[in-house]
């Protein structure tokens, strides 16, 4: 089995990482292709920029950094994975990925939006995954908040 995986280098992404570990350890088999979708470049930036493939590519550092937290948790646990940079509209970018990479299930998280965001943002991204991806998308909900202790 093949699993999208979305990463952004936040401890949310790290969670659900951890999360598709789990799954392996209770007998999964699995592969993983994580994958980060970057902004593209505003046209702004591509007419006036002197050389717009340093924008890509600044776009594609930044990606492979974001995911490379993910990545060091699945390499020191032995598990085999792919890499995926894509700029665009994460939920369209998604379903291209699952596509390309013929994937069989996608695991991400899911992230609260407040009523103005979700209706500005035409919903989450995880939401528009869920009606439109082609295999099943898993939801991992966010870790509890630790609650800090105060000294007495």
């Amino acid at each position: 089995m093949k699993i999208l995986l979305p990463v952004d280098g936040t401890e949310l992404s790290l969670h659900e990482t951890r999360f598709a570990l789990r799954l392996l350890q209770d007998g999964l088999r699995a592969s993983f292709v994580l994958a980060n979708v970057q902004e593209p470049a505003s046209f702004y930036e591509i007419v006036t920029a002197d050389h717009p493939q340093l924008i890509e590519n600044a776009a594609l550092e930044v990606g492979e950094d974001l995911i490379a937290p993910s990545a060091l948790l699945l390499e020191s646990a032995g598990v085999p994975y792919e890499t995926a940079v894509i700029s665009g509209d994460p939920a369209q970018a998604m379903l291209e990925l699952i596509e390309i990479h013929q994937c069989d299930m996608v695991i991400m998280g899911s992230r609260a939006l407040g009523l103005i965001r979700r209706a500005l943002e035409g919903g989450s991204t995880s939401e528009r995954l869920v009606q439109d991806s082609p295999v099943p998308v898993l939801l991992v909900k966010p870790p509890p908040p630790v609650e800090a202790v105060e000294p007495e």
